[in-house]
């Protein structure tokens, strides 16, 4: 049986140094299944992916 999560509102928690392919990937997996995707963090404004061996992208 399978459930479509579109128009749903799913929420991300992540911080400073979470790594970007475990971040981004599933976050563009729940975006385009429709999903509304918010990202929650121990503080306001952009956190900074890890990327390997070096710091990666920053994420609102």
């Amino acid at each position: 049986m399978s459930k479509s999560i579109a128009n749903k509102r799913v929420a991300i928690v992540a911080t400073d140094g979470v790594e970007e392919s475990e971040f981004t990937k599933p976050m563009e997996a729940l975006k385009e299944a429709g999903a509304k995707v918010d990202v929650l963090s121990l503080k306001s404004g952009k956190i900074k992916a890890w990327n390997h061996k070096d710091w990666g992208g920053e994420y609102q």
